[in-house]
């Protein structure tokens, strides 16, 4: 009968002397990960500065830096992880859009070329917010729980809505990325004006300055893809995506 109290009571011994040499070792462990948070505080405070520094005074290094970085190390991550549908996915984007850089920094350019480059863009732009608003509207459906509707688990809902929202985010980014160092580019390469805004042709109004082409479609009300915009000095300008192409924005009259 002893034996039998003995041996729980050994064993409470045994858990107490082990629960103090592990406060023991741990010791001072907490000033530790005090230190440690505010140095990661300090790192983020101090990176978000440099960061608004670097895009303020040298914006064109930043773009390009940025660029490159949000292209590439997402694949990084996911050949490492093996998220081989993202891979085939970022293969198309990048194939195609290559294949568009190619040709905008062509010299002497096509007079077609700028036309097809934010028709791409303009796509890429189309694309990237429908996948948005899925992803977002998926990702509301569950909250809501109208998933139970469909008998679906909402970790399989909330899983395709993030995706989508993901998709729709990095591909809109870096798109508006790429076609902003692009336009830069063929702007230079064309030669319809010049950074003190001198213009060195002479151009009609229904002449785009980007690419020379005539504007097809002056009234907006006929257009379906690609609208016009009307400068006060009465030259005609594609409006693509929203905006006018900035290749035309320093050029006036």
């Amino acid at each position: 009968m002893c034996g039998l109290f003995l041996e729980p009571a050994f064993f409470l011994v045994h858990r107490r002397i082990e629960h103090a040499r592990l406060h023991e070792k741990h010791r001072g462990h907490e000033k530790m990960h005090a230190y440690m948070l505010l140095i990661l505080l300090t790192s983020v405070v101090v990176a978000q500065v440099v960061l608004v520094q670097w895009k303020k005074r040298h914006f064109r290094s930043y773009q390009r830096v940025s660029m490159v970085g949000m292209w590439l190390i997402p694949l990084g991550i996911s050949v490492h992880s093996h998220w081989w549908r993202f891979v085939f996915v970022w293969s198309i984007f990048t194939l195609c859009t290559l294949v568009v850089v190619s040709w905008a920094l062509q010299k002497p350019i096509a007079g077609t070329t700028p036309r097809w480059v934010y028709k791409w863009f303009y796509v890429v732009h189309m694309q990237s917010y429908a996948l948005g608003v899925a992803g977002y509207i998926v990702v509301m459906l569950t909250l809501l729980g109208v998933n139970l509707v469909f008998r679906a688990k909402p970790q399989t809902w909330m899983d395709v809505g993030l995706l989508l929202l993901f998709y729709g985010l990095y591909y809109g980014l870096l798109g508006r990325d790429i076609s902003e160092i692009i336009t830069d580019r063929m702007a230079c390469t064309i030669g319809y004006y010049t950074t003190t805004g001198v213009p060195v042709r002479q151009l009609e109004t229904n002449v785009c300055a980007v690419c020379g082409n005539k504007i097809h479609v002056l009234d907006n009300e006929e257009a379906i893809v690609e609208k016009t915009f009307k400068l006060p000095c009465g030259h005609m300008y594609p409006w693509v995506n929203g905006q006018l192409c900035r290749s035309a924005l320093p050029y006036r009259s």
